[in-house]
C-alpha cells in the first residue's frame, strides 16, 4: 500500500503570495511572447519595405534604361534619315550636273543609273527608311520634275505596286536587256530598251507571261549565287 503524501497547507497570506507570483509569471510569459511576436512582425514589415524598395529601384532602372535606349534609337534613326537625305540630295546634285553635260537625250538613263548606284551601296533597312522619308515628304502627290520624281516613282512602284497602273502595260512589246539582283537590299530590276522597273524580291508584281519569259531567257545577273537568287527564280517561275 502506497502512502499518499499529505497535502501541504498554506496560510491564507502565503496562498495569496503564491497566486500573485504565478499570475506575474504568466503575465511575464505573455508579455515576452507579445514582444517576440512584435519583433517578428516588425522584421517582416522591414523586409517587405526593403523588397518593395528593391523592386521600385529595379523597375526605375529598367524603365530609365528602356527610355534611354528608345531615345538613342530614335536619335539614331533621325540621324540615319538625315544622312540618307543628304546622300540622296548629293547624288541628285551630281546627276543634275551630269544632265547638263550630257543633254536631254540621256537624262532618263542617267537617272535610273544613279538609282542603281544607290542600290549598290544601301541595305534593306536604309531603303525602307528612304521610302518613308520620300513618302512623308510627297505623300501620294508625284513630284513635278527632277530626280525626286523618278525616285518617288521607282520607290512607289517597288513598295506599293498598283495592278491598274500603266507601268505594267508599258512593258509590253519591249525586249528585256538586263535582269539583275541586288541582294544587299533585296531588290531586283529589269531594264528594257527605254524602260526600267525596280521590284522587291519577296513581292509579286503583275508581270505578263511575255515579260517573265524575256527575263528568264535573259537570265538573272547576281554577284554570287545564294538563297535569295533561288527564291526569286522560284517566285518568278510560279
Amino acid at each position: 500500500m502506497i502512502e499518499e503524501e499529505p497535502v501541504k497547507k498554506f496560510s491564507k497570506k502565503e496562498q495569496i503570495r503564491l497566486d500573485e507570483e504565478f499570475a506575474f509569471k504568466i503575465q511575464a510569459e505573455e508579455q515576452e511572447e507579445e514582444r517576440i511576436a512584435r519583433e517578428k512582425a516588425q522584421k517582416i514589415q522591414e523586409a517587405n519595405i526593403a523588397w518593395d524598395d528593391i523592386q521600385a529601384t529595379v523597375e526605375a532602372d529598367y524603365y530609365s534604361k528602356k527610355a534611354e535606349e528608345e531615345m538613342a534609337q530614335e536619335s539614331s534613326s533621325k540621324r540615319a534619315g538625315t544622312e540618307l537625305e543628304q546622300e540622296v540630295a548629293k547624288k541628285q546634285k551630281i546627276d543634275d550636273d551630269q544632265e547638263e553635260a550630257y543633254g536631254d537625250s540621256d537624262r532618263s538613263s542617267k537617272r535610273y543609273s544613279s538609282m542603281i548606284k544607290m542600290l549598290q551601296n544601301i541595305n534593306r533597312e536604309d531603303l525602307e527608311t528612304l521610302w518613308k522619308l520620300v513618302k512623308a515628304k510627297h505623300r501620294n502627290t508625284r513630284p513635278k520634275e527632277g530626280y525626286e520624281r523618278v525616285l518617288w516613282g521607282d520607290l512607289k512602284v517597288m513598295f506599293e505596286p498598283d495592278i491598274e497602273s500603266e507601268v505594267w502595260r508599258s512593258l509590253e512589246g519591249h525586249n528585256v536587256t538586263v535582269w539583275k539582283l541586288f541582294d544587299s537590299c533585296g531588290v531586283h530590276f529589269v531594264i528594257f530598251k527605254n524602260l526600267h522597273i525596280f521590284m522587291l524580291v519577296e513581292n509579286r508584281y503583275p508581270l505578263t507571261p511575255a515579260t517573265i519569259t524575256g527575263m528568264l531567257n535573259k537570265k538573272l545577273q547576281a554577284d554570287h549565287w545564294n538563297e535569295m537568287c533561288y527564291k526569286l527564280l522560284k517566285l518568278i517561275t510560279k
